[in-house]
């Protein structure tokens, strides 16, 4: 059954005829009509007025943004009292600002980690109100695939299925496959796979499967096909991603909490990631479960009912979401224009200009997602983000929007548009010490004076800014290993106080290495971007398959130059402009050591063997 144009579904009418052997894959169809919305029109009410804020968020986005304003502002004060000793100049003055805006961006976590910590000591461990009874709806988890490895997806959702099937809950949910697979050799794999499944969990969870003969509009158009054919079947849709695994228990949580909500749009969980082998999978996902905790509390807490959605792991209303998260086409060509990329906060903030709220429950647990194995992987996943963000530069002023959703996307164009930043803040900092070093100076700029100008430069206020900037980086990595710590069972089951503690340092040195490294990349992708350069669609590596060095070297040499160029450069200058760059140039120069080190296996359990980077899940 295809739906008519005049019941507005997103820009695509849905023709798509299934034959005669795949219409047992599918339920019958179930329309729910999704209007395409518009960015530059809006004739509802305002979504601040669509539900009051709480006094408790009001309090902690108070205490949040003055602590990031000032935590800024002392950075650039100091940053200032450090380069102008002698006067400022104009490149100075930029230099500043540039350093200023930067900071900011890493005042707010800090900011979020303190306002986090203080509420997971305020609770207890006492977690997120969610009913222990009541009903829970009819659910559908639905896992949108692109050319994904179909035996180790159908995997997993064998394991939540047979899970909810024993929680009792197994009539209350459906398992729907969405396939964009291209590759056919993969799509018949996917086929064998989704009959196994089914069949496996006859008379427990019923399973459906669809491949779509045209990806448009990609992950957010394949949501939307479904929602468009069968959303009239379901009132809560729970969106996973092909490495996603949520145990029965928060499946159950969140539709009670859906069901107990009329006014919550989306519920948001946070993944922990966790099954990771290399090196570079055991140290994010160890940095993801030690420090990620404090930094959601606080997000959760000033965040409030405005929240933002991360594309997967969550549970969504499927009749709020066909109403008002129906995605149009972008004006222009692409990367800017065409379809919207990162879809998933310009649909919260769609959702919540309807007056849906969308919620984050820091505390639920048993929700999980895999880190890419490797930093190559993780690079090629964030060329797409990275257009998908800067995308968001052409929708952050549209009509209606709540100041919170617009605050989401700018936080998210700022994550890209911070590594070009921080890049030319470095340049800069390179032209006034070569200027400092080899200009002629002007010791009397205003004429006959007593005494003359001395160039100068205060290396002590250059040392308190270190250690200040260094102490807001550290700070939210010391307090989540602080809650860890006090908790006597995961301390227990992760080497104890030591061995968190070395964990946190191993992870500091080697996660400082490679930042330089995310910064040039990064710096390229905003710059592909700019230069009109689309993204494509590609697969994701998720498997620890390793690289070889030829490989990582051809990824890598242009990090490896600037890093070789940039500790030269400095050198020349003077053995203090080398020593205070030498962090960023050596991370730069062992990029290509370091990519293929931490991308295998081996490196990944020699720490294990040693009990670094544990976390709780693997030791279970």
């Amino acid at each position: 059954m295809a739906l008519s144009m005049d019941q507005m579904t997103v820009a695509y009418e849905f023709e798509e005829e299934y034959p005669a052997d795949a219409e047992a894959s599918v339920p019958e169809e179930h329309p729910l009509a999704m209007p395409v919305q518009s960015f530059d029109e809006w004739h509802g009410r305002e979504a601040a007025d669509a539900a009051s804020t709480p006094p408790s968020v009001i309090r902690a986005r108070a205490l949040v943004f003055t602590l990031t304003l000032a935590l800024t502002v002392v950075a650039t004060w100091e940053m200032i009292s450090v380069i102008s000793v002698s006067g400022a100049t104009a490149l100075q003055v930029v230099f500043a600002g540039v350093f200023a805006v930067t900071f900011l961006w890493i005042a707010l976590p800090c900011a979020s980690a303190l306002l986090g910590f203080a509420c997971m000591l305020r609770d207890r461990g006492a977690g997120d109100t969610v009913p222990q009874d009541g009903p829970l709806g009819r659910n559908v988890l639905i896992m949108p695939v692109y050319n994904e490895d179909p035996e180790a997806v159908c995997g997993t959702l064998e394991r939540m299925g047979r899970e909810l099937a024993e929680a009792g809950a197994g009539a209350q949910f459906d398992i729907f496959i969405l396939s964009d697979t291209r590759d056919g050799e993969i799509a018949a794999r996917e086929e064998e796979s989704f009959e196994r499944l089914r069949a496996a969990l006859h008379g427990a969870v019923a399973v459906y499967y669809r491949r779509r003969a045209d990806n448009w509009h990609r992950k957010a158009g394949n949501v939307a096909d479904f929602v468009c054919r069968w959303g009239g079947r379901y009132d809560h849709m729970v969106v996973l991603d092909a490495d996603s695994y949520m145990a029965a228990p928060t499946l159950v949580a969140l539709a009670r909490r859906m069901a107990s909500d009329p006014a919550a749009g989306i519920v948001q969980t946070v993944p922990m990631l966790a099954g990771g082998t290399t090196l570079f999978a055991r140290m994010q996902q160890f940095a993801g479960r030690y420090y990620g905790p404090v930094i959601a509390h606080g997000l959760a807490a000033w965040h409030g009912r405005d929240g933002n959605y991360w594309g997967h792991n969550a549970i969504i209303r499927v009749r709020a979401f066909a109403e008002s998260a129906g995605l149009p086409e972008l004006k222009g060509r692409r990367p800017f224009g065409g379809h919207v990329l990162s879809h998933d906060f310009v649909e919260a903030a769609l959702m919540r200009r309807a007056g849906w709220a969308v919620i984050m429950l820091p505390s639920l647990g048993g929700s999980y997602e895999q880190c890419p194995p490797s930093l190559i992987t993780l690079a090629q996943r964030d060329r797409r983000w990275a257009q998908g963000n800067l995308q968001h530069m052409k929708i952050v002023g549209a009509r209606g929007l709540h100041w919170m959703s617009r605050l989401h996307l700018v936080v998210g164009i700022m994550s890209y548009l911070a590594s070009p930043l921080w890049l030319a803040m470095l340049l800069i900092g390179l032209l006034l010490s070569i200027q400092a070093r080899f200009a002629t100076p002007d010791y009397f700029p205003d004429g006959l004076a007593l005494f003359p100008h001395w160039p100068a430069f205060d290396y002590r206020q250059a040392l308190v800014l270190f250690v200040f900037t260094m102490g807001v980086l550290v700070l939210p990595k010391i307090l989540g290993a602080a809650v860890a710590i006090m908790d006597r069972g995961t301390c227990a089951r992760c080497g104890g106080a030591a061995g968190i503690l070395f964990g946190v340092v191993a992870e500091t040195l080697l996660s400082a290495l490679l930042a330089p490294v995310m910064m040039l990349l990064q710096t390229r992708w905003v710059a592909e971007v700019f230069l009109g350069r689309d993204s494509g669609w590609n697969a994701q590596q998720r498997g620890d398959t390793g690289a070889s060095i030829v490989a990582v070297a051809r990824a890598h040499w242009v990090e490896t130059a600037c890093g070789a160029v940039m500790a030269l450069v400095a050198w020349t200058i003077s053995t203090g402009v080398f020593l205070w760059l030498l962090p960023i140039s050596l991370g730069l120069v062992l990029a290509i050591v370091l990519s293929w080190a931490t991308a295998h296996r081996a490196a990944g359990l020699a720490f294990r063997r040693i009990r670094l980077f544990l976390i709780p899940e693997e030791v279970r």
